[in-house]
C-alpha cells in the first residue's frame, strides 16, 4: 500500500508541472512567417556602371531576395539586359510600392523596357488562339491551359475552318466555355476587320498553325505581339505539304521554329528552335508525326519563355531569350 501511495503521490505533484510545462511552451511559440510571393523583373537600357548594384538594391531594401539573375552584355554595343528572379514579402513591399520603386529604376537608366511580374497576384495573360485545318498545336496548347502549364486565360479560338459540333475541339471548347468563332476567307477578304474586333482585349495572339498572312494594315492596327510556329523546313520546301515535299527530298534532319510575326513572312525574331534526325527507316506518316511533334513542343516553350518574360528584343530581328 506504501508504494501505491507513493506512486499516487508523485503523479500528483508532477502532473500539474507538466501541464505548467506545457503551457509555457505553447506561450513562448511564435508566429508563424507570411508565405513569400515571387516575382520577375527584366531591364534593357543602355550599358552603364552600377546597373547590377542598383537592382539588388531596389530588392534588398524592400527585404526581397534575389534567388537567380542573368545578365547580357553584348561586345561592342552600348546595351545592357538583365532577368531577375526574387522572393519577397508582399506586406512589407505592396505591388503598388513595387511598381513605383522598379519605374524609379527605368528612369535612373533610361530604360528602354523594364517589366515586373508578380505571377501568384498578377492577372493571368489573355490571349486568341487561331488555328487552320490542323489540329495538333492547338489540341496540345489547349491541353496544357487545362493542365496550368501557362499562366493565360483562353479568350476565344478563332479560325478560317469549320469544325463539327462532334468534334473533340469543340467539346473541349464548349465544355470550357471557350468561344469559337469560324471566319471563312478568301484571297480577296481576310476578315481582318472582324478578327481586331475579336481580339481587341487581348495581351498577345498565338498562331497555332493559322495558314493565312496577316496583313501589315492588322499588324500595325493590333500593335502587339503575335507568336507563330511553323515547321523548320523553311525555305527548302514552300507550299502545300512541305513534309511530302522533304521526305521525298530525302531530308535527314526536320525542325521547328516559333517566332514574332513581322510584315515579312517567316522572317520575325526567333524564340525557339527545335530538330530532329531523321532517316531511311521513316515512312512517310512517321516522318509528318515527328515534325507535327516538333511543332507542338517547340511553341509551347516558346509560349513558356515569352510568359516568364525570358524573351527580349536585341537589335533589328534577334532576340534575347534567357
Amino acid at each position: 500500500m506504501s508504494v501505491v501511495r507513493r506512486t499516487i503521490s508523485s503523479r500528483t505533484v508532477l502532473f500539474p508541472r507538466a501541464i505548467q510545462s506545457v503551457n509555457r511552451s505553447f506561450n513562448t511559440l511564435q508566429e508563424p512567417s507570411p508565405p513569400l510571393s515571387h516575382g520577375i523583373h527584366v531591364l534593357y537600357c543602355p550599358d552603364s556602371v552600377g546597373i547590377v548594384a542598383n537592382i539588388s538594391e531596389c530588392i534588398a531594401s524592400r527585404g526581397g531576395n534575389i534567388l537567380e539573375a542573368d545578365v547580357f552584355v553584348p561586345q561592342n554595343k552600348n546595351v545592357f539586359y538583365s532577368r531577375s528572379e526574387f522572393v519577397f514579402d508582399p506586406i512589407k513591399w505592396p505591388r503598388a510600392q513595387m511598381d513605383e520603386d522598379i519605374l524609379n529604376l527605368s528612369k535612373k537608366f533610361n530604360a528602354k523596357r523594364s517589366v515586373v511580374r508578380v505571377p501568384s497576384i498578377d492577372p493571368k495573360y489573355k490571349i486568341a488562339v487561331f488555328a487552320s485545318k490542323q489540329d495538333h498545336c492547338l489540341v496540345d496548347l489547349l491541353l496544357a491551359w487545362q493542365d496550368g502549364k501557362l499562366p493565360i486565360d483562353i479568350s476565344s479560338v478563332i479560325s478560317n475552318h469549320d469544325r463539327l459540333p462532334n468534334s473533340h475541339v469543340m467539346r473541349f471548347l464548349e465544355r470550357h466555355e471557350i468561344p469559337y468563332h469560324y471566319l471563312s476567307t478568301s484571297k480577296d477578304d481576310k476578315r481582318e476587320d472582324e478578327i481586331l474586333q475579336l481580339v481587341q482585349d487581348t495581351d498577345f495572339l498565338v498562331l497555332a498553325r493559322y495558314m493565312q498572312v496577316l496583313s501589315k494594315s492588322f499588324l500595325n492596327r493590333y500593335t502587339k505581339d503575335i507568336i507563330n510556329i511553323h515547321h523548320g523546313l523553311l525555305p527548302s520546301f514552300k507550299g502545300g505539304n512541305p513534309c511530302r515535299q522533304a521526305f521525298y527530298a530525302g531530308v535527314k534532319l526536320i525542325g521547328a521554329t516559333s517566332h514574332f510575326v513581322t510584315e515579312e513572312l517567316d522572317c520575325g525574331p526567333i524564340i525557339e528552335q527545335m530538330v530532329e534526325r531523321v532517316s531511311h527507316k521513316d515512312n512517310l506518316l512517321s516522318f509528318v508525326q515527328k515534325s507535327e511533334n516538333l511543332e507542338k513542343q517547340c511553341l509551347l516553350k516558346a509560349l513558356k519563355s515569352y510568359c516568364e518574360l525570358r524573351v527580349l528584343p536585341y537589335e533589328d530581328n534577334r532576340t534575347v531569350v534567357f
